[in-house]
């Protein structure tokens, strides 16, 4: 196993417990999240501060479109959030 697959198992383990449905689809989504911006070079940290910091003044339910300006696999996400 390498390491970097380890949180996964750990997390893996962790969702027997979880407390209902909603909870294990978010759990996923963030897990899936970090997976796709590791997989890209993108420091998961730095990338997570600015979603949490500008997607939640955006009006993405009204212009989902919005939402793929952040997306991990672009070029300028990963010129700016390069590990």
């Amino acid at each position: 196993m390498k390491e970097r697959d380890k949180p996964n198992v750990i997390s893996h383990k962790n969702w027997i417990f979880s407390v209902n449905e909603v909870g294990t689809k978010m759990n996923v989504i963030c897990l899936s999240l970090a997976e796709t911006a590791n997989t890209n070079g993108i420091d998961f940290y730095q990338y997570l501060v600015r979603l949490m910091t500008e997607l939640p003044n955006l009006l993405i339910q009204q212009q989902p479109a919005i939402f793929n300006d952040y997306l991990p696999w672009l070029k300028y996400i990963q010129a700016t959030y390069t590990k």
